[in-house]
């Protein structure tokens, strides 16, 4: 057993979430044990409580409980099993010496949790490729969400992009097949966020619920959050390929707006009912038929600039084959949608 200690943060930490800053330095504590010291304040940084997802700074003292030692020093670079190496890198749409661009799948986690084994995160040794170290998330997707995912690859990378999405230099446009129709062609969803707790085992099945602007500052824990929406495409009042900006970055934002708007994201059960099908009454997240019944929500592309050069770069993702499908049974061309759909209605 080791003795408290104290880790100044690097530049190569700057900007990491604490538990993967932790996990790098002490690979052989689980994640349980990280959130539990963290709960009893054992792990502190700068003297203060924090949270395992709190970001830390060039500069910090992180102060270390006393921890187990490690009898089995893990190796330093894990091993990926080679069909999900091989699945991820077939994933890389751009990589340069600092970014790395995917095209993530639908159903593959960005982050382990609870009965998360198989994640992008525990694949990224698989895309080190020439590099000294191993990429490193800088934003995260739905399990069940599909699209444009960024990594970096260097401490300076992985700071530029967090400061681009922290400060929306970033465009995200994300494309959704939604039961229903919007009463406007273009709009802008306000309502705030707060989360319900599940009622399943260790809180299993919580969901945001949408709450009123007015009620938002008087409604404990919840937060303002903003979309933008932009109709692509409509079937009548039976469904509609929207286009969606977030403005805002809250967890499942998309999803439980366009619930809230009386238009559910095809596929999703948490907020639209799975066992619904969409008659063309505008509820309903499925529409039934040969439509896939998995999650029709795909982040189609991000303009970005680059975090070395400062070059404003664009990327596009192809629509998973579920939601390509889709697309094909209603005749949809994907060529009909603009870059920016958003820009239609200037």
């Amino acid at each position: 057993m080791s003795g408290v200690q104290t880790l100044t943060v690097d530049a190569d930490g700057d900007d990491q979430r604490l538990d993967r800053w932790f996990r790098r330095h002490f690979p052989h504590i689980p994640q349980g044990r990280i959130e539990k010291m963290c709960r009893k304040g054992e792990i502190r940084v700068d003297g203060g409580r924090v949270k395992t997802s709190t970001r830390l700074a060039t500069g910090q003292s992180v102060r270390i409980p006393p921890l187990p030692d490690n009898e089995a020093p893990a190796p330093e670079r894990v091993e990926v099993p080679k069909a999900d190496a091989e699945m991820i890198r077939a994933c890389v749409i751009y990589k340069d010496d600092d970014i790395i661009v995917l095209n993530k799948p639908a159903g593959l986690a960005t982050q382990g949790g609870s009965g998360q084994a198989r994640h992008v995160d525990g694949m990224t040794p698989a895309l080190r490729f020439d590099a000294e170290q191993d990429p490193k998330l800088v934003h995260r997707l739905d399990k069940d969400t599909s699209g444009i995912l960024l990594l970096a690859r260097n401490g300076q990378a992985a700071k530029g992009l967090a400061k681009a999405f922290q400060d929306k230099t970033s465009q995200k446009i994300y494309w959704a097949l939604v039961a229903g129709q919007p009463e406007q062609q273009v709009g802008t969803i306000r309502f705030g966020l707060v989360k319900q707790a599940g009622h399943g085992p260790h809180g299993a099945g919580e969901k945001m619920i949408c709450i009123p602007p007015d009620q938002v500052d008087e409604t404990p824990d919840a937060k303002r959050a903003t979309t933008d929406f932009a109709v692509i495409e409509s079937l009548g009042p039976r469904a509609t390929w929207v286009g969606l900006a977030p403005i805002t970055g809250r967890t499942h934002q998309l999803r439980a707006h366009m619930a809230g708007i009386g238009c559910p994201i095809v596929g999703d059960g948490k907020y639209g009912g799975s066992a619904q099908v969409n008659e063309g009454d505008g509820w309903g997240a499925q529409i039934g038929g040969a439509i896939s019944r998995k999650m029709h929500l795909h982040a189609r592309s991000i303009t970005i600039k680059h975090p070395r050069t400062g070059k404003e770069m664009f990327f596009e993702a192809p629509l998973p084959d579920h939601m390509q499908k889709t697309w094909d049974t209603f005749g949809w061309n994907l060529k009909w949608a603009p870059k920016d759909p958003f820009k239609v209605f200037e």
